[in-house]
């Protein structure tokens, strides 16, 4: 691919490409191309997941690692940001020092992707997209369906945008409309991810039984814990060291918005809550830890993760904004909690470093399409919520909308529901069948007993 399609003849990269075969034969005509989230996340590593949702049961699955991410040539990765995230745990998140470090990482990251000679500018989402509509041309394909993740969903929508030709259909799972992805917004999705949850759990009454409420003891945490810090010792994996772990307000609310990428664990979030109230951090600590030191060093692309969100996302509103929309997101939240952002705490400090002009406001436009897509949500999830969901089906008017309740981030990825739908919806993209959703329920919360007093046993 041309790195700089204003430039065909200039610097030119390599994308990897996979396809994986059908599970039956012969297979249909028209493949699934999945594209990942992040931005900077591989598609490659995905494709264990993809196959055991059923993805490639008579299609053949198309999978194309993004620009800059790990297999793609050049892959603009960088140890100094993992290395940072490994170190992070042990560091107070809302601490300005924490950002000098955090902002010094990303520029490390930034020198040393400009030390390939790479055209950091080209790594966005317009690029991208141009990228997989040259793939369907190369490999021949008459018609394939688009199946978009996260931040794939913008890709997505920005590939029927600007590219629609050859989309038989189109599935959005955790979407990110490209109008309205600014860093502020995610507060109110944390606002709304965070309300399912707990109306969720005083839904059922043996999930929160304590004074005050679960929402209430929340808050609570997150002030007390903004002010006086907990720190405590995890050991992540067998034969690990220990790790340090520091759980500041701004810690536990991320934490709370990250269980989206775990739906597994919902079930102990209220008593791992109770745990923390009582004085007992290490369940929450490993939960925060975890994640992190699992994740290969090399993993994320950061160059397209930086490319997306400093070019496309940060300029287009200021710091202030992300705090004022963190106060009307969560009133009851100390302002160091809010400013540093959600889910992408210290950003703005980090595209300070990160050199790149800002994208062309056509890259947030609205896709208007008539492309039937299926978008699904999960219920729980406080990155893209079912609201951001809604907003892109405005404009899509042969849509069918889904929330899988008591589901995080990538619904494919752990429900059965979601899978019988998306299959549904690729034999029949105008009429897919949804009758599991209304049977779907959350899952049953483990009771979070007071630690001061511990259950009697049977």
């Amino acid at each position: 691919m041309p790195e700089d399609r204003v430039q065909p003849t200039g610097h030119t990269i390599r994308l990897l490409v996979a396809i994986i075969p059908a599970r039956s034969a012969p297979a249909k005509s028209d493949p699934v191309v999945y594209l990942a989230g992040g931005p900077g996340g591989i598609a490659i590593a995905e494709a264990p997941i993809l196959i055991e949702a059923g993805i490639n049961h008579d299609r053949d699955l198309i999978l194309m690692d993004q620009r800059g991410t790990l297999y793609s040539e050049p892959a603009l990765t960088c140890p100094d940001m993992d290395e940072f995230f490994v170190r992070s745990v042990g560091l107070p998140l809302d601490a300005p020092s924490t950002g000098l470090l955090h902002a010094a990482a990303a520029r490390a990251c930034y020198l040393r992707s400009m030390a390939t000679e790479s055209d950091l500018s080209a790594y966005n989402t317009s690029e991208s997209a141009a990228d997989f509509a040259a793939l369907r041309t190369a490999l021949g394909i008459k018609q394939w369906n688009v199946f978009g993740v996260s931040y794939g969903t913008n890709l997505a929508l920005t590939l029927m945008r600007e590219h629609p030709e050859g989309i038989r259909s189109v599935i959005i799972d955790s979407v990110e409309p490209p109008p309205v992805v600014n860093v502020g917004r995610f507060w109110g999705n944390a606002s709304e991810g965070f309300d399912n949850f707990f109306r969720a759990c005083a839904e059922q009454p043996d999930c929160w039984t304590r004074q005050p409420g679960l929402a209430e003891t929340f808050t609570a945490l997150v002030r007390k814990l903004e002010s006086n810090p907990v720190t405590t010792s995890v050991t992540a994996a067998a034969g690990q060291p220990p790790t340090k772990v520091v759980i500041d307000g701004g810690a536990l609310v991320n934490w709370l918005v990250n269980m989206s990428f775990a739906t597994q664990d919902y079930p102990h979030a209220p008593a791992w809550i109770g745990e923390l109230a009582d004085g007992h951090a290490e369940n929450i600590a490993l939960s925060i830890a975890k994640p992190v030191l699992a994740t290969p060093a090399g993993y994320i692309g950061y160059g397209l993760t930086y490319g997306v969100i400093c070019s496309e996302w940060v300029p287009y509103e200021s710091e202030s904004d992300v705090l004022l929309q963190g106060r009307l997101a969560f009133p009851n939240y100390p302002d160091s909690v809010l400013a540093p952002a959600v889910h992408f705490s210290h950003v703005y400090d980090d595209c300070h470093g990160w050199n790149v002009p800002q994208g062309p406001r056509a890259q947030r436009a609205v896709t208007r399409s008539a492309i039937p897509t299926l978008i699904l949500s999960g219920g729980f999830d406080a990155v893209t919520p079912p609201s951001w969901g809604k907003i892109a089906a405005r404009t899509l008017p042969n849509s069918t909308a889904v929330v899988i309740p008591g589901v995080g981030h990538f619904a494919a990825s752990v429900s059965g529901c979601a899978q019988r739908v998306i299959a549904s919806f690729l034999a029949k993209p105008n009429a897919p069948d949804t009758s599991c959703v209304g049977a779907s329920r959350p899952p049953s919360f483990l009771p979070a007993f007071s630690m001061k007093k511990p259950p009697r046993q049977p």
